[in-house]
């Protein structure tokens, strides 16, 4: 065989090859080839959507720690005021029933005030009766009387 033979053979095999790998083999392997860069694309893409929800996520939750921070902080101070204004109630209502009391007292020392007097004004009644009538029993003597109306004295 002839070196020129072997050359045109090999040329035409060379042309086979290309135009089979052409037909058969690069179509499929491009497709994979363009499938596998949409799926890259489709990841990435996907990857920035995600980042840009992660961050509105992040803003939406910063949001809502400030709300409730807020909401948290309007309920004390709620209570605080509600706390006071019951502690204000309970002063209030004290002083109403203290008053109350104090008044009941000062109405019940006043009647056993009026009863002490009554029952000493029935005792110096009686007593003065009688004194008087001891004094009208005995006889008439200065001594006597200053005597019995000490003893008077002293029983009042």
């Amino acid at each position: 065989m002839n070196l020129n033979a072997t050359l045109i053979a090999q040329l035409i095999v060379f042309g086979i090859l290309v135009w089979f790998t052409m037909k058969f083999v690069w179509p499929p392997i491009a497709k994979a080839l363009d499938e596998r860069a949409d799926k890259i694309a489709e990841g990435l893409a996907a990857a920035e959507r995600g980042k840009s929800d992660f961050e509105q996520a992040e803003k939406k939750v910063a949001e809502l720690l400030t709300e409730g921070r807020s909401q948290v902080a309007e309920m004390v101070a709620n209570a605080e005021k509600r706390a006071a204004q019951i502690v204000e109630e309970a002063k209030e209502a004290a002083s109403v029933e203290a008053a109350r009391i104090t008044a009941q007292a000062k109405a019940d020392v006043e009647q056993e005030t009026n009863r002490a007097r009554e029952a000493l004004r029935e005792q110096v009644a009686a007593l003065a009766v009688k004194g008087a009538e001891s004094i009208l029993r005995r006889e008439v003597d200065v001594a006597q009387h200053i005597q019995m109306l000490s003893t008077l004295k002293q029983e009042l």
